[in-house]
Parts: structure tokens; sequence; C-alpha cells
């Protein structure tokens, strides 16, 4: 009996070293979710052109849509529907009736939005233009061993530490 239970504290030190080892190996996420029209939100007497040209929008962010849903909604169209106003024939709806509605800029073109509920006219419509994204910041040349010591320390090291860590306060407890 007493030895399931050190198997069990041992699995479960295992795990929790290899999941610590995981979080501080992760890469930062640069996606950002933009409430649109800050906190006006969608709707109308809001000129969306000037909150858009204040972002700067990049592929993987999100739109985050809310808005009241019995006098709003939300349509994706093309550049010629967006500046006619016309909700004929949208790319997509993507209105769920709760006034919480999410859009990924996941394509890389330029990307339209209106209300369909009249407001369009008033500028309650949006474009989109999608930036690429940043390089990633070009890595120091190396100038000696002690730079080695520091990339080696920040990669495998405090991981490691981690690891450690968990697996001695598993066994102690």
């Amino acid at each position: 009996m007493g030895r399931s239970i050190s198997n069990g504290r041992w699995a479960t030190a295992v795990a929790l070293a290899f999941c610590a080892t995981l979080l501080v190996m992760l890469p930062e996420v640069s996606a950002k979710r933009f409430i649109v029209g800050g906190n006006m939100g969608w709707t109308s007497n809001v000129n969306y052109t000037l909150w858009a040209g204040n972002q700067t929008f990049y592929l993987g962010d999100w739109l985050y849509f809310v808005y009241d849903r019995n006098q709003n909604d939300i349509l994706e169209v093309n550049k010629t529907n967006y500046e006619t106003c016309n909700a004929e024939h949208p790319v997509h709806n993507y209105t769920t009736g709760a006034g919480r509605d999410v859009v990924a800029l996941n394509v890389t073109h330029d990307r339209y939005f209106m209300s369909s509920k009249g407001s369009c006219y008033g500028g309650m419509k949006l474009h989109v233009h999608l930036t690429a994204l940043p390089p990633p910041p070009r890595a120091a040349a190396a100038k000696s061993d002690s730079s080695r010591f520091t990339a080696l320390r920040s990669q495998l090291v405090i991981p490691a530490a981690f690891a450690i860590a968990a697996i001695w306060d598993s066994l102690i407890f």
C-alpha cells in the first residue's frame, strides 16, 4: 500500500514538472482582442473610420462586437457593398443574437463590416486593414561564452530547476 502511494506521488510530481516546464517554455501569444468602438461598442453615432485608424490590426487578432441586438447586427460585406451600404449579399452574417460577437481576423485581406439596420449611412461601418506581422527581433551575435551560458540557462536550467523543485516538494510532503 505504501509503495502505490509513493508511485502515485511520483507520477503526480512528474506530471507537474512536465506542465511547469511547458509553461516556462511557451512563446508569448501575440494576438489581441479589440472591442470595436472602444467603450462605445458597435452602435450608431461612432466614427469607426477614426477608431480603426487609431488601431493596428494583425493576422490572428480578434474583433469583439458589443451591441444592442434589437437595434443592430454585424454583416461582413465586400468593398463595393461597404461603400454603398448595400447589405443584400453579405459575405458573412456574424450576428448571433446575443449582442456579443467575435470575429477572428484570420485571412490576409482587408475586411469590411456594416450594420444592415439603417445605421450604415450614418457611419456604422468598419474597414479593417490587416498589417503584416513585424519580424521577430534578431538575436544578438554571441560575443563570449557568457552569452551562450545565458541562453542555455534560460532554455534548459530554469525549467529543469522548476521540475526538480516540484519533484522534491512532492517527495517530502
